[in-house]
């Protein structure tokens, strides 16, 4: 019997998708590029808008409307709570992959970033992992710091403290020397030496960095130290004619202007200028920091002989984050006052243990270019994103994949590949729902040229946003203050920037696939809401 494949899922958290240098980035990341080179890139790989509703769909194949996460946790409001598909957690009208491949034999570890449900109960030990260890919220401090929570908190911050569990038991302390990508590395290591060697593994190692608040070591800040002065837009422009060199957009691209939501880079005094640099400064540290421990962890697979057989994909879980914090409702307005009095964010401070800061929407326009827009939209900036695909036993070495792929089909393909089926409608005497995702294994061995065809359909809503999607063509509906509130119509093919509004001359077009979307929402349960995520 051939030996089965071992699986690494990564994941980073708020990523860019031309942050690796492999991607056309400027950000040190030798170890991702190293992988990217000898195996498979996608440029047209998507997930949901944000972090949990991606995560969802990644370890079930399947909708997150469906798996729990209809919104983010943090989003519910109340006309949805209690409603079918919108618990706020993982919820057991699915399956979930660890379930299934530990079922089937596999040793089941995980170290990261969970964000799927913040009680026991409902912890990665609960839904199929061996072994964990896991911050459970969506962010958290990088560092152990954690000032002291009062009445002045604002709440978007009380719902995201340092809580990490380490199997069943909630950790009490966190080590002084705490740094969130480390000891996620250090912890998967230790999970990796002592498991059972008779077993194949399947391994998920989902990363908060670079999520904010941004934060770094500071050694590796001073590397990029003056590399972001000339601002964002000369950044993006550097990005685009890499991206172009290499391949992974064509060389008569029109990238979507930069939208300035807040104040233009010229505009901008000096020492405003230093902190906006500085911020992108210790961002891409961030981004070097998680590729080392990534790094760690796939040599040591190197050095036990276990590479060659193991399966490894990379991605991150939405578009870049730009969104402006304070404009956040749930934040309120106390928010930059509170930072003011718990944190540190002078300038030589940035990036330290007791500074929070995030980078804002003219840098992740910088890493989501060409693309329209970033994280929590449903245009292509938010999710678009990077992946790549790494195993020598098929060959894939130097491949780029211009092809439609979604994060649905991660669960269906690691299954074929371990020569798990997956239940169905029925899993243990419960009903549960089918993979919306397809195997991309006949795709990635060579039978077949693509894995979706011209004909599937694909939707996406988080916050009232909308989007489908068949072939090359896509509807968008962006409602205001930020959007037009009205649908897009918008050739892929054509124009990846989702600039020209096809609309009025293609209504047909339209009319079909909002037709789709129609029924997108009939098989998934979308709800739709005003969300307490949008500015006002």
């Amino acid at each position: 019997m051939p030996q089965r494949p071992n699986f690494l899922v990564i994941l980073a958290d708020d990523m860019g998708f031309s942050d690796l240098g492999a991607f056309g980035g400027e950000i040190s990341t030798p170890h991702l590029d190293a992988l990217a080179l000898n195996g498979l890139r996608l440029t047209d790989f998507h997930t949901a808008p944000t972090c949990s509703p991606t995560r969802s769909m990644l370890l079930t194949g399947t909708d997150h409307h469906i798996a729990g996460i209809g919104t983010m946790a943090e989003a519910l409001t109340p006309e949805l709570i209690g409603k079918p598909g919108y618990e706020g957690y993982l919820n057991d009208k699915v399956v979930a992959l660890p379930e299934l491949l530990r079922e089937a034999g596999y040793q089941t570890l995980m170290s990261g970033k969970w964000h799927l449900g913040l009680t026991a109960e409902l912890a990665p030990h609960a839904r199929g992992f061996e072994r964990s260890f896991s911050l459970l919220p969506g962010a958290a401090n990088h560092y152990g710091f954690e000032p002291t929570y009062d009445d002045t908190t604002p709440g978007l911050l009380k719902s995201t403290p340092a809580l990490y569990i380490e199997d069943d038991t909630f950790v009490e302390q966190l080590p002084k020397d705490f740094y969130s990508s480390d000891v996620f590395g250090d912890k998967l290591l230790q999970y990796l030496k002592e498991r059972d060697q008779t077993r194949p593994f399947f391994a998920y190692l989902p990363f908060s960095a670079p999520h904010w608040p941004l934060q770094a070591p500071a050694d590796i800040v001073a590397k990029y130290r003056g590399r972001y002065d000339a601002g964002p837009e000369a950044l993006r422009l550097e990005r685009l004619a890499k991206l172009k060199a290499l391949g992974l957009i064509d060389a008569d691209v029109e990238p979507h202007p930069l939208i300035e939501l807040n104040t233009q880079w010229a505009a901008l005094s000096n020492e405003q200028r230093q902190v906006s640099a500085r911020a992108m400064e210790v961002y891409a540290a961030m981004v070097e920091r998680m590729d080392w421990n990534i790094g760690r962890v796939v040599e040591y697979l190197r050095r036990q002989g276990q590479l060659d057989n193991t399966f490894i994909v990379f991605m991150s879980d939405n578009g870049a984050e730009g969104a402006l914090l304070e404009a956040f409702p749930k934040f309120g307005p106390q928010l930059l006052t509170y930072l003011n009095q718990h944190y540190d964010n002078s300038l030589d401070n940035i990036g330290r243990a007791n500074s929070y800061v995030w980078y804002g929407p003219s840098w992740a326009q910088v890493a989501t270019a060409p693309s329209r827009l970033f994280k929590a939209f449903t245009t292509e900036g938010g999710i678009r994103v990077p992946a790549l695909v790494h195993y020598p036993q098929l060959s894939l070495k130097g491949r780029i994949s211009h092809g439609f792929g979604t994060v649905m089909d991660i669960t269906p393909t690691i299954l074929d590949l371990a020569g798990v089926c997956h239940p169905g409608k029925q899993w243990r005497g419960k009903p549960v729902a089918p993979l919306r995702g397809k195997s991309w294994l006949g795709f990635l061995s060579g039978e077949t040229a693509r894995v979706h065809d011209e004909n599937t359909v694909t939707g996406w809503e988080l916050f009232g946003r909308r989007a489908i999607r068949q072939g090359q063509w896509k509807a968008v509906y962006i409602p205001g203050p930020v959007g037009p509130a009205t649908w897009q119509l918008y050739d892929l093919g054509q124009d990846p920037g989702e600039i020209h509004d096809l609309a009025s001359s293609h209504p047909d077009k339209l009319a079909t696939l909002i037709g789709h979307w129609q029924q997108y929402v009939d098989e998934t349960g979308v709800i739709l809401s005003a969300s307490p995520f949008q500015p006002d």
